[in-house]
């Protein structure tokens, strides 16, 4: 493990572009669970499969039910940022790191310092009113379980509030997507970290990296093992607490 941490650092120190793409696992160590590990969402019990409440045709079909769920499972309230999302802010204070591209929507790389995040899908702490476009944050989501009909609603003009999450059967935002690939393409060094790299499209874009270093931290193995320069099978605030910048 310390040859590796070794291999790693050098790698950080040698490179001036570095771009971070990572996923669930990167949250999973501020409390945070994840989809699709024993644990995770997936393997609870709900009166629907996840998957099935986080799409769009369920949020129209039965959308107090949605919101149950969604107050519930996804609204990450209490976290706080974790060992790895403060080292990827401080790479990027640094110059070393240039942009963080996350599948995650708890804001926690924001939180931790991080400027320029490109997140795949969306953040559950900006959320719109569908008719007239208002903002509100997060906590009047947490708090809606309490109006008449279980439903957030706009105080301006009654209409029902949408978080800017990129629900299943919706697509990515066209901005966020060119910003991610973009980046990824010019990066000189990729490091992948906390995700299976199974969800689609997000985990296509890591094609476009055409750079010197491919890097994987990841408690278990991903579909990009054999093309990585270096493999860390730990877990990823673990690795980049020892990198120094």
């Amino acid at each position: 493990m310390d040859d590796k941490i070794s291999q790693l650092q050098k790698i950080i120190d040698e490179s001036s572009n570095i771009v971070f793409f990572g996923g669930a696992g990167v949250s999973t160590e501020s409390g945070i669970p994840d989809f699709r590990s024993v644990d995770g969402l997936y393997n609870q019990q709900w009166k629907y499969p996840p998957e099935t409440i986080i799409s769009r045709s369920f949020f129209f079909h039965d959308t107090k039910e949605f919101y149950r769920f969604y107050r519930a499972k996804l609204l990450p309230t209490g976290f706080e940022p974790n060992a790895a999302h403060y080292k990827l802010a401080e790479l990027e204070a640094a110059g070393k790191l240039k942009a963080v591209v996350t599948q995650n929507i708890d804001g926690l790389h924001q939180k931790a310092g991080s400027k320029v995040v490109y997140e795949l899908h969306g953040s559950t702490l900006r959320n719109y009113c569908m008719d007239c476009g208002e903002f509100y944050d997060e906590t009047f989501i947490a708090a809606s379980d309490k109006s008449p009909d279980g439903l957030p609603r706009c105080t301006k003009c009654n209409g029902l509030v949408k978080p800017d999450v990129v629900l299943y059967e919706e697509g990515l935002d066209d901005n966020v997507i060119s910003g991610a690939v973009h980046a990824i393409a010019a990066a000189d060094t990729l490091i992948i970290g906390g995700t299976s790299l199974v969800v689609y499209p997000a985990a296509s874009f890591v094609d476009y990296f055409h750079g010197k270093n491919l890097v994987l931290l990841n408690k278990s193995v991903t579909s990009k093992d054999d093309y990585a320069t270096l493999v860390i099978h730990e877990p990823i605030g673990q690795v980049l607490s020892q990198i120094k910048v």
